[in-house]
């Protein structure tokens, strides 16, 4: 959620946030003074509510005095000033409570302001390259050198996932994974834990499901609820990255500036409806509705989080790296980014088998966007408080990391597994 700060001091970039994010110039003035009315009221009502408990305060204590005393008479002729005192408290409150709740209307629904570097775009065909692929070619070749096959096909030829089982026991975008599909899926979890160990993160194990206030803290609500599994019942949602609950355990809390910056890492099964996803492109793992997933967190000091959204971005090129992946890394425009997000890099790796590139990973920085909405703060050394950074990492989606070590490792002898595997498996080919 933006601060009020953006519209009372710095409404220039506010305008040019909400331009590249395909607002008009007309419906920009109209939200900024809406909400600086709306605060306006707020902070009268504030002040009128602050003076009247004061005034409560100050002839309740009086009125003590004069009992103890014993000027009954004194203490009685100031009561109706206490209830007149008392009552401007409670109206000035409801004022108080209205205007606040419907700044909150207004603010909820508005995504974050892009960083200055994110270009404007209205789709992903005007992301930027910010990384290509190292070698600099336009298609990376095939790894074995022979014709590829479809990581479905293959799936199917070794038995490592059955999408017709996923069908029979849940429904279609629900695969099953089988025998060493099984456990290649295992030990990618195991490895990105652990080169997440490595890195500072402390390893986490979140709930699956969050209840609406953890939703709308990472901004899922009221933006991206469409897209998320609700028990309805329970009024619970089911996750769709760990990023949520991981997030969220700093919800309503103040930490100590020398303790950041706070890393945290988890692996989760991840649910999403993906609705209105049809077609080739999403056949086999490319898209699913249940996946696994290890996410990376970090809360952070505002100075510093665009360094460390770039030591982030590392963390993930290493993996990729180890994996002996062929990949590239795009900057998202303005139009493709999410909205809670103020700069997003999106890893994509190639499918030999598909020709074309899948991406595996988003590194998000939110700057105060979800740390504003949860609460989320630091206390200085001066002991004032402040809104952290947040930001997070998919370090890694599992299904299309699966897809391209199928396509790009296959040969004649079967597949090969990436030697940064081979310690966490009872095998090294697939055949």
């Amino acid at each position: 959620m933006l601060q009020i700060s953006f519209f009372r001091e710095q409404p220039e970039r506010l305008r040019a946030g909400l331009k590249k994010r395909q607002f008009t110039a007309e419906q920009i003035e109209v939200l900024l003074n809406k909400v600086l009315e709306l605060d306006d009221k707020r902070k009268a009502a504030q002040l009128i509510n602050d003076e009247a408990a004061a005034e409560v305060n100050n002839l309740s204590r009086e009125v003590g005095v004069l009992m103890k005393s014993g000027k009954k008479g004194q203490a009685e002729a100031l009561k109706p000033q206490v209830a007149a005192a008392k009552e401007r408290v409670k109206v000035a409150s409801a004022v108080m409570a209205e205007a606040t709740a419907a700044l909150e209307e207004q603010l909820l629904p508005l995504p974050n302001l892009p960083h200055d570097l994110v270009v404007y775009g209205t789709s992903a065909d005007q992301n930027e390259v910010f990384r290509p692929w190292e070698k600099s070619l336009p298609k990376p070749p095939v790894v074995s050198g022979m014709a590829p096959s479809n990581h479905w096909d293959l799936g199917e030829k070794y038995n490592l996932f059955d999408l017709k089982l996923g069908v029979k026991l849940t429904g279609a975008g629900f695969p099953v994974y089988r025998g060493k599909g099984a456990k290649l899926q295992r030990a990618l979890i195991n490895f990105f834990l652990d080169q997440a160990q490595k890195a500072g993160y402390e390893e986490v194990q979140p709930p699956l499901l969050v209840n609406e206030a953890s939703a709308r803290g990472t901004g899922q609500i009221p933006d991206k609820e469409g897209q998320m599994y609700h028990v309805t019942k329970d009024d619970l949602y089911l996750i769709p990255t760990a990023e949520v609950p991981i997030t969220n355990i700093m919800r309503d809390t103040i930490t100590k500036e020398f303790d950041l910056p706070l890393r945290m890492t988890g692996y989760t099964p991840c649910f999403r409806r993906e609705a209105g996803s049809y077609g080739a492109h999403v056949r086999g793992l490319n898209r699913v509705h249940q996946f696994d997933k290890v996410e990376i967190v970090q809360f952070v000091h505002p100075d510093h989080s665009y360094k460390i959204l770039m030591d982030m971005l590392d963390h993930v090129c290493l993996l990729m790296k180890k994996l002996e992946l062929p990949y590239r890394i795009l900057r998202l425009c303005s139009g493709d980014m999410g909205s809670a997000a103020a700069m997003t890099y999106d890893f994509e790796a190639w499918s030999g088998a598909q020709q074309r590139w899948l991406e595996v990973s988003s590194v998000s920085n939110f700057e105060t966007f979800q740390s504003n909405r949860m609460k989320a703060r630091y206390r200085d050394s001066h002991n004032k408080v402040h809104l952290l950074h947040t930001l997070n990492g998919s370090a890694l989606a599992l299904p299309r990391i699966m897809a391209c070590l199928l396509e790009n490792n296959n040969t004649a002898e079967g597949i090969h597994i990436p030697k940064a595997l081979h310690k966490y498996l009872d095998f090294t080919v697939i055949n």
